[in-house]
Parts: C-alpha cells; sequence; structure tokens
C-alpha cells in the first residue's frame, strides 16, 4: 500500500510540509493561547450521524479493547494509513488480529504517556472552555460510522463542542519534550489524519484541538472537515481492514514497529528449513536491491569516515570547532570504573553456576553470499 497522500484542509499550501501551519487568531489572555483557523480547500458537506455503537460508562479496559478490535479507531487512523510517526501497519494489524497487545499504556519509572494525558485531558478541556467560551461534555460511547459499508469505522471523542454551529468536536492533547517537536510548525500530519476520521465518523464539519506543550504553553486549532482527504483515509483504512478479515499481512515499512513486529510475527525459524526463490522475480529483485543499498552503506561510510578524520586532523588538540553552519565538539569522557566478569569468574568460578541467567536467543538477518 503506498503512503496516503495528505491534501488536508489543515495543510499548507508549500508542498511537502507534514505539519499544519495556518494564520493566527489572537485571544485577550494574559497566557499563551491562539486559535488557528486554516482554510478548508474542499467546501465540508454534513453526513448522517454516528451510530452509539456501546457505552464506555463503566466499561472495563479489556472489553473496551475488545471493542476497538472490532474496527478502525480514531487513533488507528494514522497508522492504518501509514503515516504514524511511532504504530507502523504492520503492528496495528498484529494489534487488531489478536498477536500482540498495545503497549502505549506501559510506564518505565513514571514515564506513561497515556497516563498523564489521560490526567491532563481535563485540565486541557477546562483551559480551552475558559478561553474560546466554548462548552463541552463527555461523549461516553464508541462510535460507529451509520454506513453499513463503513461500519469498520469506529471513533473514541473526547469531548463534543455543545452550542456551537462552527465546531463540534474537542481533541485534547498533551506533548512532552520530544512530542512538542512534532507540533513545531502546527497540527502533526497523524493527528491531522485522527481528526478526520473523527469527522467522517460523525458526520460534523469541523473539530478543535486543543494542545498542551511540555506542560506550559497551549495552543488551539480548529481542523475543517474535507472530503477529499476523508475519501482517501477511508480508501485506505478499507483496504487495511481487508488485510485485518483475511488475515493477512501488510507490507511492512522501515520502522522501528514494523521490526518489532515481524520479530514477534517470526519468533523461531523452522530448524534446518530452507525456502527456494530463486524462480521468484520479485523476492530476486528485493534481493538485488538489498545488496544495492548495502554496498552504496558500505561506500558512503567510507566517505563518512574519511571527511571526519580529515576534520580530527584540523580540530588537533581542541575541544570544539566552530564552522559556518554548526560545530563539532571531540572531548574526553570521563574516566568509568566497571566490572571486570572475565576476571572474576576465573578467580570465583562458582559464582558463574550461582548467578548466571540465560539470555533468550533472536533471529539475526545475515546475508551469506552475493
Amino acid at each position: 500500500m503506498n503512503m496516503i497522500a495528505l491534501h488536508s484542509t489543515t495543510q499548507p499550501r508549500r508542498a511537502k510540509r507534514s505539519t499544519v501551519k495556518a494564520k493566527t487568531m489572537r485571544i485577550p489572555s494574559n497566557t499563551k493561547a491562539n486559535i488557528e483557523h486554516p482554510t478548508p480547500l474542499v467546501p465540508s458537506t454534513q453526513s448522517t450521524n454516528a451510530k452509539r455503537l456501546v457505552s464506555t460508562k463503566g466499561l472495563s479496559r479489556e472489553d473496551w479493547l475488545a471493542v476497538r478490535k472490532q474496527g478502525v479507531g480514531s487513533s488507528d487512523a494514522a497508522a492504518a494509513c501509514g503515516i504514524h510517526p511511532y504504530l507502523s501497519m504492520l503492528e496495528l494489524w498484529m494489534i487488531k488480529t489478536g498477536r500482540m497487545s498495545s503497549n502505549i499504556d506501559e510506564s518505565i519509572e513514571g514515564y506513561s504517556p497515556l497516563y498523564w494525558g489521560n490526567t491532563l485531558e481535563p485540565m486541557v478541556a477546562k483551559y480551552y472552555q475558559e478561553h474560546t467560551g466554548n462548552k463541552v461534555r463527555r461523549v461516553n460511547a464508541v462510535l460507529q460510522h451509520a454506513d453499513p459499508d463503513k461500519h469498520f469505522m469506529l471513533a473514541n471523542l473526547d469531548y463534543a463542542v455543545t452550542g456551537n454551529d462552527e465546531v463540534q468536536i474537542l481533541e485534547c492533547k498533551t506533548a512532552g519534550e520530544h512530542g512538542a517537536k512534532l507540533w513545531k510548525h502546527g497540527v502533526p500530519l497523524y493527528v491531522t489524519c485522527q481528526v478526520q476520521h473523527q469527522l467522517a465518523v460523525t458526520g460534523k464539519t469541523a473539530a478543535h484541538i486543543c494542545v498542551l506543550l511540555c506542560g506550559h504553553e497551549a495552543k488551539i486549532y480548529k481542523v475543517e472537515r474535507d472530503e477529499r482527504l476523508i475519501e482517501s483515509i477511508m480508501e485506505h483504512e478499507r483496504q487495511f481492514w481487508q488485510y485485518v478479515q483475511t488475515d493477512t499481512p501488510p507490507t511492512p515499512d522501515h520502522s522501528e514497529s514494523a521490526a518489532k513486529a515481524l520479530k514477534l510475527l517470526y519468533p523461531t525459524p523452522k530448524p534446518s528449513s530452507k525456502v527456494d526463490l530463486r524462480d521468484d522475480d520479485g523476492a530476486n529483485k528485493l534481493f538485488e536491491q538489498l545488496l544495492s543499498y548495502r554496498d552504496y552503506m558500505q561506500e558512503l561510510e567510507k566517505r563518512h569516515d574519511q571527511v571526519k578524520h580529515q576534520l580530527q586532523t584540523l580540530i588537533a588538540a581542541d575541544e570544539v570547532a566552530v564552522f559556518e553552519k554548526g560545530a563539532i565538539s571531540w572531548k574526553r569522557s570521563k574516566d568509568s570504573i566497571g566490572l571486570d566478569s572475565k576476571a572474576v569468574i576465573k578467580a570465583h568460578p562458582e559464582l558463574l553456576a550461582k548467578f548466571s541467567k540465560t539470555k533468550q536467543g533472536s533471529r539475526r538477518f545475515v546475508i551469506l553470499n552475493d
């Protein structure tokens, strides 16, 4: 599947931008807030309201995840279209087919984007109400597209905007130090895809996105319904859902997400097994490309190292070199003390049996010959 071509209502006129840049309307306030109103490329049209598939009040997380497996949700949209920055189409397919579980809520020593997103979401919604005058309410349901041909399209809305003919949906976002970089030029492409999916499911005409950046700066963007974009999203999601229904893995991309999914999909090879692909023209073409890219990367690495060594000669005994377009640091790291495990085991071999730990092996991808 080709990557989705996003001609979004929130997209700037300059080509090849993966984010949204729009003109700002100032709001009288002592805080950093602005609402950005992009001009729609296509006149908006309103369709039938969504079907309430299931109420989420009192719904357990396990049951909620089970419902999500029945279709493509708004947070799945970008991955289903092949444009999500962290989740590949293949990993999403693995989740939808039950081959792996989503680890989005896993936390590491207090680092949990889902936890902080859920905790701060009501505060973001409160800020939005105070700085726009719009009232919002929770939507405690999983929504489904009203068209039976599009029942695979589901949506969980953060909030519905009430009493406003110009905007009907509020999507709340929080972004930390790394995530905030994706908002540098406006709404990231994958969030645009998510919101357009919500507009498609609900039949609404526009949504606001209120994002809290690094815990101290809030911005509000308006995304208007774009029929061309929605049609493209639907086409890609339909094809993805066919992969799920036929239990056919989609073509993997270059991402770490796809690499992780492949390891889980094919964890253990059959001992002493071999597949003969010499008569497969497509497979042989891919192998030739791999050899070509490998040789090209090796050549680039040689050129890189040669230039690096020449610069090291120019820097000599200095720590930093400054250039017109940047700088290079060539400092000595601090000495460190480590455990000489080989010496310890040699002096006390009994410790190996007492404190040994088996490390699980993994498959290695090696080119055996040309």
